[in-house]
């Protein structure tokens, strides 16, 4: 499981013990049924006299809410008698309200069951009229354009009642329960928990598409320094173009109400015209033609002139396939420029967080808002402006005054959301959430914070192989903040098989923090399985799963005595282009009697070494576009890791003598991975891998195939292989892997219930080894030294995710080489993880 996703996890929890607050006057909610008492899902409700409305979700519930007083409630759908259903009481909340049949409508709703037709729909040529303009509408309509962005983000903990308030968990905390309301589009009472507020000036240009954004103010409730968390909240919440034909939140692309694929998942009705700002709308409803798929329902307001979005409404259905969010709305408002170019003003997106998707399970709302103003257009920047784009840390913008704040503010704090700011800064000094906070912040980082030390990580205190047998390991890190300028790391180690110690330590410090460059070095003493992956680096205390891995397929004695020294040098010269080289010195000898990396020493083949001494330099280049950090100290943190392509180019050069080093070679090895997401199609995952030793070198030193013999599903591995079954100085490999996100299983009836998602993948490997190294191998046992040169090495997988929201199931097949020793044709792997 990658550590983002515990990130992401843990501050939702956290922010559960730290946001807006209306005083509505009239409020409704309950269920649409007809009259055999089945629900009506997605009919259209709204007070009478007014244009607030909602529909119904999937089980034909529904909730409304509004400031102003009204005293009826009107309640339609196709096929069915609207009904007005009169409101005794400024909150009525249990109603239960039955739609009749029309008459001459029996035979339709038998055929239609609720679908619009395709022709001869006006709401569909609406629909068509907007794909054909909305390239001209808005920002895109000029060469340049820079605006004013304002950003509030909140959290609150929602479900509030007596249970929770005189729970344990809250104990010394029942102040915090002081201050809660009713959430308008829900109807569950909620309490403010979190603010953070952003500033920020937009810059961009259409014809080169490069965007500059530069933050001017940020200010948060009890979080100020934590820029680490601004950035997971905002990873949470992208931006996004409702004119897009996807809108990808939470990793799943959701299928727009205006894509040009929309009358394939959605029925659309015209229900309502009328001049808005003195602007001619008509107004769209929509929602889903089947369950189960990642789609809104809701309404949208379109001007006949521009055909541009004037007011548009979307809510997640509930049957949706996601994990752990419950609902969400989006509300966003267009305001017109010289009477013609409908611009952005104002976007609210809420989400509910939540294990179960019971109307009664408590969670946390997520509710971002934001607001646009001071547009100006086609004032042209040098392409310089925008390529310098580095993040830079400026203590001031994190530090704004009161008077920065007041003139800023696109719209002004509500007395609540003014009270989150001194609420946590008191609940900070509440032993009991200190150690709730201290708990959560462990199973986070896998560290335990202590005074300018971390200890950890703990979950790699105990591991097991069949050389070492069961192995404790205790180590940390300094920490004095979250942007430290330096950072020494450390551990040791114990085989209670073979009775050693290990260990490893490094260190790091951060020369210039504009172009990153960093010094680094360390030295680490271990047992370490070679070959876990193709390309890979001296990393001073990397260690990998096949090393420790508790349950594994077969004993596994292949391991490797390492003594490794390194010193290196990077910099970041342009943003997410990363360059470093780096010198290492490294021992190697097997860990084993059973296995062997000895080799001959001399051409007649009589003399052999069983350690390897080598010296080596390496050039390495990473570019990883898209890609998101948190923190500007020596280390960052990955906001997105595995939604951005990640280039990786290595030249080595192994040099004989200084030292007692071996031998002379050079190596090249290129790594290219893309994450592609394809609509409603799922995520494809590409990763090709290409590299080539020139010189003679022995096995220490090969490219091996990167085998698993555990039962975890370890992306860039080979399931089916053992290690060292396939050796090479050539290699050229590729992975493909695709999640189609329960697009299949969720249009098959009973099993859409389980919200399961299918994924297959497919890999292949082909490479070679020269004669000369075959005969520098002096091992007449294990291995054997054999690479796919005649046909490539493939095998495929098909998996089963998202089991009971946490579990994946691999099922791998061998698609050739079935004569290797010991060769398996078939296996099983699992994970665990904690995904949307």
């Amino acid at each position: 499981m990658k550590f983002f996703v515990y990130m992401k996890y843990y501050y939702l929890l956290c922010l559960l013990f730290v946001s807006s607050l209306s005083f509505a006057q009239t409020k409704a909610g309950g269920y649409v049924k007809d009259s055999r008492g089945e629900p009506v899902p997605f009919a259209n409700v709204l007070f009478v006299n007014s244009s607030v409305g909602t529909i119904t979700n999937d089980d034909g519930s529904f909730y409304i809410e509004t400031e102003k007083s009204y005293d009826a409630l009107q309640v339609s759908f196709l096929g069915f008698q609207t009904q007005t259903i009169p409101l005794e009481k400024s909150a009525s909340l249990n109603l239960e309200i039955i739609l009749e049949e029309e008459q001459n409508a029996l035979d339709e709703i038998v055929i239609y069951q609720g679908k619009t037709s395709k022709k001869n729909n006006p709401a569909i040529d609406i629909l068509r009229k907007i794909w054909e303009n909305r390239r001209d509408n808005g920002i895109y309509k000029f060469d340049q354009y820079q605006y004013k962005k304002y950003e509030k983000q909140e959290f609150d903990l929602n479900t509030i009642d007596s249970a929770l308030i005189n729970s344990r968990i809250f104990k010394g905390m029942e102040f915090i329960f002081e201050e809660t309301d009713t959430n308008a589009v829900t109807g569950k009472t909620y309490l403010p928990i979190f603010i953070n507020e952003a500033v920020y000036r937009v810059y961009g240009n259409n014809e080169s598409g490069k965007k500059k954004e530069v933050l001017i103010g940020n200010k948060n409730s009890g979080f100020s320094d934590n820029q680490t968390l601004i950035e997971f909240v905002k990873d949470l919440y992208k931006e996004y173009n409702v004119y897009d034909n996807y809108l990808k939140f939470f990793d799943k692309s959701f299928v727009s109400p205006l894509s040009t694929t929309g009358i394939n998942v959605y029925n659309y009705v015209l229900a309502d015209s009328t001049f808005i700002d003195n602007k001619w709308c008509y107004k769209i409803v929509y929602y889903p033609r089947r369950k189960n798929e990642l789609t809104f329902k809701g309404d949208f307001w379109v001007n006949d002139s521009t055909w541009a979005i004037k007011k548009i409404k979307l809510a997640a259905t509930k049957s949706a396939n996601i994990n752990w969010v419950r609902d969400i709305y989006i509300e966003q408002d267009f305001d017109v420029l010289n009477d013609s170019i409908f611009l952005i003003t104002r976007d609210h997106f809420m989400s509910d967080f939540a294990f179960r998707k019971k109307d009664d399970a408590r969670g946390v709302y997520g509710k971002r808002t934001t607001l646009y103003d001071e547009y100006a257009f086609d004032i042209e920047r040098r392409e310089e402006f925008y390529e310098n784009n580095r993040d830079q840390y400026i203590e001031k913008v994190y530090n704004r005054d009161s008077t920065f704040w007041q003139q800023n503010r696109l719209e002004p704090l509500n007395n609540d959301e003014q009270k989150v700011y001194t609420m946590l800064d008191t609940l900070k000094t509440v032993r009991a959430f200190q150690r709730l906070y201290n708990i959560g912040s462990v199973l986070a980082s896998g560290y335990i914070e202590l005074d300018n030390f971390d200890y950890g990580p703990i979950f790699s205190t105990f591991g097991y192989n069949d050389v070492e047998g069961i192995r404790v390991r205790a180590g940390g890190r300094t920490y004095f903040g979250r942007n430290d300028p330096w950072r020494i790391e450390g551990y040791t180690a114990y085989g209670f098989k073979d009775n050693k110690f290990k260990y490893g330590l490094s260190g790091k410090i951060l020369v210039d923090p504009r172009s990153r460059l960093i010094l680094s070095g360390g030295n680490r003493r271990d047992v370490e399985q070679l070959g876990a992956s193709l390309t890979n680096t001296n990393d001073v205390l990397g260690r990998s799963l096949a090393s420790s891995s508790l349950i594994t397929v077969g004993a596994n004695m292949s391991l490797t005595n390492i003594n490794l020294s390194t010193f290196s040098l990077e910099a970041e010269p342009w943003k997410n282009v990363n360059l470093r080289v780096s010198g290492s010195y490294r021992t190697l000898e097997s860990a084993s009697d059973e296995f062997s990396l000895a080799y001959y020493t001399n051409e007649e083949r009589t003399k052999t070494a069983s350690e390897i001494n080598q010296t080596e330099i390496s050039t390495i280049l990473t570019y990883s576009p898209g890609r998101k950090t948190a923190g500007y100290g020596v280390e960052r943190i990955i906001i997105n890791e595995g939604d951005y392509p990640r280039l990786f180019l290595n030249y080595a050069v192994g040099i004989k003598g200084p030292f007692s080093s071996d031998f002379d070679y050079e190596k090249l090895q290129f790594y290219y991975r893309h994450p592609w997401q394809l609509g409603g199609f799922g995520k494809l995952t590409t990763t090709f891998e290409a590299g080539k030793t020139f010189g003679e070198v022995p096995l220490g030193l090969l490219n091996v195939v990167p085998g698993n013999q555990t039962l975890f599903s370890i992306f860039g591995t080979y399931p089916l292989l053992d290690y060292y079954e396939f050796v090479t100085d050539t290699y050229t490999s590729l992975h493909l892997e695709h999640n189609f996100n329960g697009r299949f299983f969720g249009r098959i009836p009973l099993i859409r219930d389980l919200n399961l998602r299918e994924l297959i993948a497919v890999r292949a490997v082909m490479g070679s080894i020269s004669d000369e190294n075959q005969l520098l191998n002096a091992s007449t046992s294990h291995p054997v030294l054999f690479a796919p040169e005649n046909e490539p090495y493939w095998s495929y997988s098909l998996g089963i995710g998202n089991i009971f929201k946490v579990f994946r199931l691999d099922f791998h097949f061998r698609g050739n080489y079935f004569d290797n020793p010991d060769a398996r044709s078939f296996g099983i792997t699992g994970s665990f993880g904690f995904y949307f």
